[in-house]
C-alpha cells in the first residue's frame, strides 16, 4: 500500500514538473522578441509618415503619406521586406528600420529624439512660427512642405546651415519682413514642423516655393516646378 502511495506521489510530482515546464515554454513563446513591432497600426502618426515617405521615395508605396498604417502601407512594407531579404510580416521592427535607414532615435516614442536629430526646442518653435506665418491657410501636407523647404535649404551649400540662418536670411521670407514671424504657432504648425524634421518631405527636395497668385518676382517663375500643394508651387 505504501509503495502505491509513493508511486502516486511520484506521478503527481512528475505532472507538476511537466506542467510547470509547459507553462515556461508558453510564457517564453509570448515574450517580445528582439524584432519587436516598432512601427505598426498603433504607432504615432509621425512615425508612420516617416516610413510611408521612405517607401514612397523608393517606389514601394503609391498611397498618401497620411500617418495611417492601413492595408496599402502594410503591403508596401511587405514588398520592401521581400525585396530586401527580411522577414515578411508587414511590421517595421528593428531590422526593417535599419534596412530603411531609420534609427529608433528618430521615432516619436524615443526620449530625446529631437536632440538626436540635431534640433533644439528653439529650432522646432522657430520652424513652426515660419510655417504658421507662411502657410497656416494651407492643407497640412502643404504646411509640412514649407517646413521641408527650410530644412532643404539648411542642407544646401547655397544657403545658411542653420534653421535660424535660413529663416532670417535677408528677403528670404515675406513673413519676416512684415513681422508675422512673431505670431504664436498653433499645434498644427508645431506638428508640421516635427513631421518635416522627422524626414517627411512632400516637396522631394525643393528649396523654393511661391504662390503664383501673389508672386511678383519674374525670376521665381524660371525655377523648375516639382509639385503644387494647395496654393504653393514648390520648385528647385
Amino acid at each position: 500500500m505504501k509503495k502505491k502511495v509513493k508511486i502516486y506521489i511520484a506521478l503527481a510530482l512528475s505532472l507538476i514538473v511537466v506542467g510547470a515546464s509547459a507553462y515556461v515554454v508558453v510564457s517564453n513563446y509570448n515574450e517580445p522578441s528582439i524584432e519587436t513591432a516598432i512601427v505598426s497600426s498603433n504607432s504615432a502618426k509621425s512615425d508612420i509618415k516617416l516610413v510611408q515617405q521612405k517607401l514612397k521615395n523608393w517606389g514601394y508605396y503609391n498611397g498618401s503619406v497620411d500617418g495611417i498604417y492601413g492595408p496599402k502601407t502594410k503591403e508596401a512594407v511587405k514588398y520592401f521586406q521581400r525585396k530586401n531579404g527580411l522577414t515578411v510580416d508587414g511590421i517595421v521592427g528593428n531590422k526593417t528600420l535599419k534596412a530603411m535607414g531609420i534609427s529608433t532615435s528618430q521615432l516619436s516614442g524615443s526620449s530625446g529624439s529631437s536632440s538626436s536629430l540635431g534640433y533644439t526646442n528653439s529650432d522646432i518653435k522657430l520652424l513652426a512660427r515660419l510655417i504658421y506665418a507662411e502657410a497656416r491657410g494651407e492643407p497640412y501636407q502643404g504646411q509640412v512642405a514649407v517646413g521641408a523647404v527650410v530644412l532643404n535649404r539648411v542642407k544646401s551649400s547655397s544657403f545658411p546651415n542653420t534653421i535660424s540662418g535660413v529663416i532670417y536670411q535677408p528677403y528670404a521670407f515675406t513673413c519676416v519682413n512684415d513681422g508675422q514671424i512673431n505670431l504664436s504657432p498653433n499645434q498644427t504648425a508645431l506638428n508640421a514642423a516635427k513631421d518635416a524634421m522627422n524626414g517627411w518631405d512632400p516637396t522631394y527636395g525643393c528649396i523654393y516655393y511661391y504662390n503664383p497668385k501673389v508672386a511678383l518676382s519674374s525670376w521665381i517663375y524660371s525655377r523648375k516646378t516639382v509639385v503644387t500643394i494647395g496654393n504653393h508651387v514648390f520648385a528647385v
